[in-house]
């Protein structure tokens, strides 16, 4: 059944909606993965908190144009073939989905994605955004680095007044 124009024209508003709240957008092609693998990929996807959809490119281009703050540009040499749009709140969190399913299967293969205004583009770049750490990570990060010179000290002035008390009760 072919879109009418006023099916492209909401999905193009729908799609533009989705990309100008979202910070984290994935591009992938899931072409080629049979039904059950695909169920499987979408219920790793609820999982893991990641919407995915299958997305005509050139409504997703149009979508695109016309999100005001966000430039998606080196993007859209990716949109070709069948493409899956990936959102989510943490930035690792789909190309772990996309790690953890290639393990079983050629599919997903990573297109491109924009993360907070950084764009990487291929699947060659699947390693690199595994390995990103979300805002919390690096806030756990923090907390534990300035942490370590603190316990250092306290353990230090513990065992100094432990050694005089030693000392005291001796005399």
């Amino acid at each position: 059944m072919a879109m009418t124009k006023q099916d492209k024209a909401n999905m193009i508003d729908e799609l533009q909606a989705v990309l100008a709240e979202a910070k984290i957008i994935y591009l992938a092609d899931i072409d080629g993965l049979n039904a059950v693998n695909t169920t499987e990929l979408r219920r790793a996807c609820f999982k893991s908190n990641v919407s995915l959809r299958v997305v005509k490119n050139t409504l997703l281009k149009k979508a695109m144009e016309h999100v005001e703050d966000k430039n998606f540009e080196e993007l859209y040499g990716s949109l070709k073939g069948n493409t899956a749009l990936m959102t989510a709140e943490v930035g690792n969190a789909p190309a772990k989905v996309i790690d953890t399913f290639r393990k079983k299967s050629e599919k997903p293969i990573l297109k491109g994605a924009w993360i907070e205004d950084h764009t990487y583009v291929g699947d060659d770049k699947l390693p690199q955004l595994v390995a990103l750490k979300s805002r919390e990570e690096l806030i756990a990060d923090i907390v534990m680095l300035l942490q370590s010179p603190i316990k250092t000290l306290v353990s230090q002035l513990e065992n100094k007044d432990a050694s005089k008390e030693e000392g005291a009760s001796e005399e």
